[in-house]
């Protein structure tokens, strides 16, 4: 991992947002390239799943035809969207202060294991990555019992690692920063959501939130959509956009960030299909991530247990994937599928649902009031053939472009051996990214920079520039120019050599099979369109 992080720097696919001055954390900024391929993420999806959907034609393993459409909906909402969605309740972490280093850390996050010395027992807490909690939990065991490195031996330390949350109390905690034990308060619960206010005064009536999901700008424009695009059910609505959740520990690189992007599809069914459509969509979402070059290995799809669902959750199921700084055999969430039942709809027409009921019904207060104001707008739908009337189902998923963008770094990150200008075996670091998703998709050289070349190789970069991201290069022996390509995941580069100028053929040369080809310069522009959308 640390050298996918140092290339990813090194090479402008990400930074560490305001690093001149110290740098934020859980906020990253995207290079050159990492922009490139971050775009290519999101277009990628954009057209799989809404600009190219045929709704004349059913899918494979899809229960029928459907349509689909898009949506840009405002990252700040009305305050009582968050209320009854639920966010404003529920969407809140345990959180523990420490008495003595003033940081606050998220209860089920701080891990730690039990260290034992003669008669006295502690549990000694880290926020390390996994692979170094046992380490550290010893350096800061040795420390706590004034112990020098000859007396390691004289310390056992227990074989289980545990966070918090399962601990019976925290009196015998030693805390991540903290040198006394039991210098942890109670945990209490702390909002996710970022508060911000409206207009000049900035009143507390004026209190809003950066939306933590970009799902229930969806869901309040539903009946817009219907009205105006006269779409039929079943269809989806898709959006891409910032979310922002004020995470406390932000880590492991652009996994757990505090702005992010989301992917997200909110598709409306009948109730009566709502199953068969969960599983289509779960099933072609983890397709589309190995058709994109993640590997099945990699990858794993697993159904929440009942306890584990959200309160207005039918079923869930995440894509996984094993992301490099997870210790072996762990996975990592990329995507969630959730069928979401009628709740969402049901929420914005009468008001907050109560989690504890069921059927749910709208929650109230101590006066028999519901306790948040629904929209009163009737946002259920009325089939023109059976005349049937019913709120929809909807299967919801939502994938995160951000960490999307993470697995094909970690899955793309190559070190082979290939040949140098002189014949002999190098060691090549090479990112495999589909080419789809590349930032660049070609480099162009002139062999040399004499005789004519770069004058033909410069007309030829200008001719695919039209229809590519492609880039070109002069300076340095081919070969190093073929390695800073193989680097930033080029998949393709085009040679023009001393044949070029009597036959108006170039060398494609093919990243991951080193394959050389000749290629009439008349045929550049098809022949990479084939290749990359292959």
């Amino acid at each position: 991992m640390d050298k996918i992080v140092s290339l990813c720097k090194r090479r402008g696919f990400l930074f560490q947002s305001s690093e001149i001055y110290g740098g934020v954390q859980g906020f990253w900024d995207y290079g050159p390239l990492g922009v490139e391929l971050k775009r290519n993420v999101k277009d990628a999806w954009w057209h799989d799943m809404i600009a190219g959907h045929n709704e004349l034609i059913a899918p494979a393993s899809a229960p029928s035809t459907f349509e689909m459409v898009g949506l840009d909906c405002t990252i700040i909402m009305h305050p009582q969207v968050w209320k009854n969605s639920g966010h404003f309740d529920l969407f809140c972490d345990q959180m523990v202060d420490c008495r003595e280093s003033k940081k606050r850390y998220r209860f089920d996050q701080v891990r730690g294991r039990y260290v034992q010395y003669e008669d006295q027992k502690v549990f000694v807490t880290t926020m390390a990555e996994q692979e170094e909690e046992l380490s550290e939990v010893r350096r800061r065991g040795m420390k706590f019992f004034k112990l020098r490195p000859k007396d390691a031996d004289k310390i056992t330390i227990g074989d289980e690692s545990l966070t918090l949350d399962k601990l019976d109390n925290t009196s015998d905690v030693l805390g991540p920063d903290a040198k006394a034990l039991d210098t942890l308060t109670e945990p209490r619960e702390f909002n996710l959501m970022f508060k911000t206010t409206l207009g000049a005064l900035g009143g507390e009536e004026d209190v809003t939130f950066l939306r933590p999901e970009t799902a229930q700008g969806i869901f309040v424009n539903f009946k817009n959509v219907v009205d105006s695009s006269r779409v039929k059910i079943p269809f989806g609505i898709g959006q891409v956009g910032k979310s922002f959740r004020n995470e406390i520990t932000p880590r492991n690189f652009t996994f757990r960030s505090r702005e992010f992007e989301q992917m997200e599809i909110e598709f409306f069914c009948h109730p009566d299909t709502s199953q068969e459509w969960y599983r289509y969509w779960r099933d072609r979402r983890l397709a589309w991530y190995t058709k994109l070059g993640l590997s099945s290995e990699s990858l794993i799809m697993r159904e929440h247990h009942v306890e584990e669902l959200a309160h207005y959750s039918v079923g869930t199921a995440d894509i996984e994937y094993a992301f490099p700084f997870l210790p072996e055999g762990e996975y990592g969430e990329l995507e969630g599928i959730a069928h979401r039942g009628d709740f969402d709809l049901r929420s914005h027409m009468e008001g907050k649902l109560d989690p504890s009921t069921n059927p749910m019904t709208v929650e109230l207060n101590e006066n028999g009031k519901p306790k948040y104001r629904g929209s009163g707008k009737d946002l259920s739908y009325r089939d023109e053939v059976t005349n049937e009337k019913f709120i929809p189902h909807v299967v919801e998923p939502s994938a995160g472009a951000d960490r999307g963008v993470l697995a094909f770094l970690c899955e793309a990150y190559t070190e082979d051996e290939a040949p140098d200008e002189n014949g002999n075996l190098q060691t090549r670091t090479v990112m495999k990214l589909h080419p789809r998703l590349a930032p660049i998709k070609a480099a162009v050289f002139p062999l040399v920079k004499k005789d004519g070349m770069p004058e033909v190789a410069k007309e030829i970069y200008g001719e695919l520039k039209e229809h590519f991201n492609v880039f070109y290069d002069e300076k340095g022996a081919v070969g190093r120019r073929y390695r800073r390509q193989d680097e930033a995941g080029t998949p393709y580069c085009i040679t023009v050599d001393t044949d070029t100028l009597s036959d108006k053929t170039v060398t494609i040369r093919d990243r991951d099979t080193l394959e050389q080809t000749r290629v009439k310069i008349d045929d550049l522009v098809a022949d990479l369109s084939s290749r990359i959308s292959s």
